[in-house]
C-alpha cells in the first residue's frame, strides 16, 4: 500500500468513499436520540455536507493536509485529513474513512500514523481525534485506542423544543 498527499483528481473518489463509509451511520442509526431528530435536523443533506466539505479539507496553506491510501493498482482505499494549529502545537485528525474492504487490514492504522508522523514533524505536541459513542463508532475507537489515544470525556445534551 502507499500514503501519498492527496491531489484534486482524487476529489470524487474521496467524496464517494465517504459517503459509503458514513451511510450505515446516517441511515441505519436514526432510531434515537430523540427518535432521529437530531441526525435529521443536523445532518439532514448529509451527503451534500460532504460534497461540500471534502474540498476545504487540503489546504496546505491553512495548514490543513489530505493523504490518501492506495493499492498497488492505484486503487484508493481510504484517506486520512488533518490539521495543526501552530500556536498552539495541537493537531486533530479532522476525517478517516476505510474503504469497507479494507478495514481490518491496518490501512486506518497506516493511515493515522502517516498523519501523526507529519504532526510531529510540524511541532505538534497533542493530537486529538473524535469519534462517536455508538455501536457504528465501535471499531473507530477500538483503532484510536490501539495507537495509545485515550478518550477525553465530553457529553453532548440534546433536547426537543
Amino acid at each position: 500500500m502507499l500514503i501519498r498527499a492527496c491531489v484534486q483528481d482524487d476529489l470524487a473518489r474521496l467524496t464517494q468513499l465517504t459517503i459509503d463509509t458514513f451511510r450505515p451511520f446516517f441511515e441505519d442509526s436514526l432510531g434515537t436520540p430523540l427518535d432521529g431528530l437530531v441526525l435529521a435536523i443536523l445532518h439532514a443533506d448529509w451527503r451534500d455536507d460532504y460534497r461540500q466539505q471534502l474540498p476545504t479539507l487540503h489546504d496546505p496553506a491553512r495548514h490543513r493536509y489530505v493523504a490518501v491510501a492506495e493499492t498497488e493498482s492505484g486503487v484508493i482505499v481510504g484517506y486520512v485529513a488533518w490539521q495543526a494549529d501552530l500556536t498552539r502545537r495541537h493537531g486533530e485528525i479532522t476525517l478517516l474513512a476505510v474503504d469497507k474492504d479494507h478495514r481490518g487490514d491496518r490501512t486506518g492504522t497506516a493511515l493515522c500514523e502517516h498523519a501523526f508522523a507529519d504532526l510531529r514533524g510540524r511541532g505538534m505536541r497533542l493530537v486529538e481525534i473524535g469519534t462517536g459513542g455508538d455501536a457504528f463508532h465501535a471499531p473507530a475507537r477500538a483503532l484510536y485506542e490501539s495507537l495509545g489515544c485515550v478518550p477525553f470525556p465530553a457529553v453532548h445534551y440534546y433536547r426537543q423544543l
